[in-house]
């Protein structure tokens, strides 16, 4: 069966789609949806500093990503908002990212394939990295659920109840930069920012309880996954970008029934 491209894909999809939902709830409810994009533009400086010193690209990845979280953690409280720092961070890890790449006169590397993704090329090696990385993070999740979820709705309270804000937002890096590491394959660098806040932000209207949310996304984000998958298939498109398309519908469709459901 995982000798089919398209099965591989598939199952790509669904093992990253189910690991974003529910990162991308956070990322909403602390609407820091810049954060996603920003780990994302890290990970391509990852990318040319292992193929500079020959490491292998997730360690890297995970590495890049981190410290881009840190240095946003240990310039915020220095006057700066943290959209400008996310801004400043994320535009120059990726333009050293891609002036690195250049000069490796050396390496071979599509770009295209980690910029937008290159999901139907997934191997079965890729397929395993992908969901044991995001088994990784549905355990992170899980493991630290309420006091993220304490922190993020009061940061006073989780304060006042022994838990560290700081330290809480440091778990939810690690855990979107090891998304982002499993995701390239999938939508690439640029799009899986997309991938984290569109099922999400489309979940938030059929969801009364925080958990119902993060599930929802994940149906959104499966959905999107395959139905853009299938559409690539039957249209002829990219494949990464497609993905982010279904989700973009799905996203409009909970917009319109969401006031609906929820009279109902």
């Amino acid at each position: 069966m995982l000798d089919d491209f398209m099965v591989r894909a598939a199952l790509a999809g669904l093992g990253v789609s189910i690991a974003a939902a529910p990162l991308g709830c956070f990322v909403v409810w602390r609407r820091m949806a810049y954060l996603g994009e920003a780990t994302a533009h890290a990970a391509v400086l990852g990318v040319a500093l292992a193929l500079s010193f020959s490491l292998p690209l997730l360690p890297a990845i995970i590495a890049a990503a981190l410290a881009m979280g840190l240095s946003v953690s240990l310039l915020r409280g220095r006057g700066y908002a943290m959209d400008t720092l996310l801004g400043v961070i994320a535009h120059t890890a990726l333009a050293a990212g891609l002036v690195t790449v250049a000069l490796l006169s050396d390496v071979r590397l599509d770009l295209n394939a980690f910029l937008f993704g290159d999901i139907l090329a997934v191997t079965k090696s890729d397929l395993a990295t992908i969901w044991i990385g995001g088994a990784t993070i549905l355990a992170l999740m899980v493991w630290r659920w309420s006091a993220l979820l304490v922190s993020t709705l009061n940061p006073d309270l989780a304060q006042a109840s022994g838990i560290d804000p700081k330290r809480e937002e440091l778990w939810l890096t690690l855990a979107m930069a090891l998304a982002v590491a499993v995701a390239i394959k999938v939508v690439g660098i640029l799009l899986i920012a997309a991938l984290l806040v569109i099922p999400a932000a489309g979940a938030r209207p059929l969801a009364r309880t925080p958990e119902s949310m993060a599930f929802t996304a994940a149906i959104i984000g499966s959905t999107a996954a395959l139905g853009g998958l299938g559409g690539a298939y039957w249209a002829d498109t990219p494949a990464g970008p497609s993905i982010v398309c279904a989700a973009a519908l799905i996203f409009v469709a909970t917009a319109i029934l969401g006031p609906i459901f929820r009279k109902g």
